[in-house]
C-alpha cells in the first residue's frame, strides 16, 4: 500500500463555530496507481490533499506514504517529506514571471536529492524548444506544462494535482491529462488528483467520491479510459 488514510479528521475553528471538514476519511492507493479525488467545492478535497501532502495537518487518524507515518512528524521531517517525496500541480502555475522555462525548473532541482534530467523532463512534457522562454510568452496550457515539469524534476514519488485542468479549455485539458498519463507510465510516479469534473475519473484506477467530509463511494476501474477518449 502506497497511500494509507486511516479514520483521518479535521476541524477548522472560527470564534465560537467549530466546522469539521473530514470526518473520518479512510482510503488506500496502491504504488504507480493514478487515483481521482472527485467532489464539489466544500467537500474537503483540498484539505484532504494538503493533509497528505505535508502542507497541513490533521487533528486525529493516520496518514502513511511510502512508508513513511506523516501524522507522527515533527516539522522539520516534515519539510523533508514534502522536499523529497511530494511533487504538487496546482490549478494557477505559480511560475516565478523574471525566470525562464529552464531556470523556474532548475529553481526545484537544486532541492532535490536526486533530480531528473531538466532537458529529459522538458522533452517528456514537449517544452524543451521553449527553455529559454519567460511564462509571459507561453500560453496557459504550456504554463502548465512547465508547472508539471517542475513538480516531476524533484523525481517525487507522489505526484499531487489540484484541479490541474481547472484554467484550461477542452482540449489543452486533454493534453494536460495526457502528459500526466505518461508521467504515469514514463516515471512510475504515482499520482492522486482532485478535482470536480466526474468525465476525469475514467483514467483513473481508483475514484473516490468525497461529500461533506466524507467518502460517500470508492470505486476500481478495472478498465481505465484513455484521456483522449475522455468526454465533457
Amino acid at each position: 500500500m502506497f497511500i494509507k488514510v486511516e479514520n483521518l479528521k479535521k476541524s477548522y475553528k472560527t470564534g465560537d463555530v467549530n466546522t469539521k471538514v473530514l470526518k473520518g476519511i479512510e482510503m488506500n492507493l496502491y504504488k504507480e496507481e493514478i487515483g481521482v479525488i472527485l467532489g464539489p467545492s466544500g467537500s474537503g478535497k483540498s484539505t484532504l490533499m494538503n493533509i497528505i501532502g505535508g502542507i497541513e495537518r490533521c487533528d486525529s487518524g493516520s496518514v502513511s506514504v511510502n512508508d513513511i507515518l506523516i501524522t507522527n512528524l515533527p516539522d522539520n521531517k516534515l519539510t523533508d517529506y514534502r522536499r523529497d517525496e511530494i511533487g504538487f500541480i496546482f490549478q494557477f502555475y505559480n511560475l516565478i514571471p523574471n525566470l525562464t522555462v529552464g531556470e523556474n525548473i532548475e529553481v526545484v532541482s537544486n532541492i532535490s536529492k536526486s533530480p531528473l534530467n531538466i532537458d529529459e523532463v522538458l522533452k517528456a512534457v514537449g517544452m524543451l524548444d521553449k527553455k529559454y522562454r519567460f511564462p509571459s510568452e507561453l500560453s496557459g496550457g504550456e504554463q502548465q506544462r512547465v508547472s508539471i515539469a517542475r513538480a516531476v524534476v524533484k523525481n517525487p514519488n507522489l505526484l499531487l494535482c489540484d484541479e490541474p485542468t481547472g484554467a484550461l479549455d477542452f482540449t489543452t485539458s486533454r493534453e494536460i491529462l495526457k502528459l500526466l498519463q505518461k508521467i504515469n507510465k514514463e516515471f512510475g510516479t504515482t499520482i492522486l488528483m482532485i478535482t470536480h469534473n466526474t468525465a476525469i475519473s475514467a483514467m483513473a484506477n481508483r475514484v473516490y467520491k468525497l461529500r461533506s467530509g466524507e467518502i460517500i463511494e470508492s470505486i476500481i476501474n478495472e478498465s481505465t479510459t484513455p484521456p483522449e477518449r475522455i468526454e465533457w
